[in-house]
């Protein structure tokens, strides 16, 4: 099934690398613009996509996170992605990608949940409440989220953006997607243990309070796998690619396959980062 990506794209058409940023839920591709304006990436091509059925992008046949990820293959395919980032549920269409074999690139995972236990109790109530009162809970939903944009150290102009997003999204494509997105996060195999077994590099970043976390069991499988890297962003932040733009930036710049090279030259390996707010 073709898909008409709504995509948005910055850097040299001919860059020895391209980085496909897939959006989290309800979030655009502009979601992106703070990563994709840092100088350190401005020699990288940088591809953001909404995903199909938010933020008022045209909606999929199939909410899957398993279908998202094979459009988001075939959409890596296209552009010639060598690092796929996804941030929220667009960070398990990467993990996806990564763990069906579809995409053998290096991926970078931010706020991802590998689990339902890595998702508030607020997410499943209203998950479930769609089934009885239809769209109104991803509306409300929308609403909290742009309450939490007002509060971003950003300025209102952007907040505005931001907003005008979440606003678009259309309550009968959301829900849907939310509730496959539920039903993959229950799915009885353990996500970190597929992501350790797809053996490519991998980055899953968090910031220390605000945007969800691991559990202790999936933190101990990453931490023993070899080609996983733990990173943590100090402080609360809820909109990862919007607030922490330089620390992210900085994260996808390790992942390029050219710093290969010199993190094999590093004695030892560090499987747990901090990286300070500058």
């Amino acid at each position: 099934m073709s898909v008409d990506w709504q995509l948005r794209e910055s850097g040299p058409v001919d860059a020895e690398h391209t980085v496909l940023l897939l959006a989290g839920g309800l979030c655009g591709a502009g979601s992106y613009a703070e990563v994709m304006a840092h100088p350190t990436l401005a020699r990288t091509r940088l591809i953001a996509a909404t995903l199909p059925g938010h933020a008022g992008a045209p909606p999929p046949g199939d909410y899957s996170i398993e279908n998202y990820a094979r459009l988001a293959c075939g959409l890596a395919a296209r552009v010639g992605a060598d690092v796929v980032t996804g941030f929220s549920i667009g960070a398990s269409v990467a993990l996806e990608m990564a763990a069906s074999g579809g995409f053998t690139g290096r991926t970078v995972l931010l706020g991802i949940s590998l689990s339902a236990a890595d998702e508030p109790a607020f997410f499943h109530a209203i998950v479930g409440l769609g089934r009885v009162l239809g769209g109104l809970p991803v509306t409300v939903l929308a609403k909290g989220a742009a309450s939490m944009v007002k509060k971003m150290p950003v300025p209102a102009e952007r907040q505005a953006e931001l907003r005008d997003d979440l606003r678009r999204n259309v309550p009968g494509h959301v829900r849907p997607s939310l509730r496959e997105y539920r039903r993959w996060l229950c799915r009885p195999e353990s996500h970190a243990e597929r992501l350790c077994r797809a053996g490519s590099p991998t980055w899953i970043v968090h910031a220390e309070k605000g945007d969800g976390g691991l559990t202790g069991d999936e933190r101990r499988v990453l931490q023993v796998c070899h080609q996983a890297h733990l990173v943590t962003i100090p402080g609360a932040v809820f909109l990862l690619p919007v607030e922490a733009p330089e620390q992210i930036a900085e994260v996808i710049i390790e992942a390029l396959p050219a710093s290969a090279a010199a993190r094999s030259t590093e004695s030892g390996v560090l499987r747990t980062a901090r990286i300070a707010r500058s």
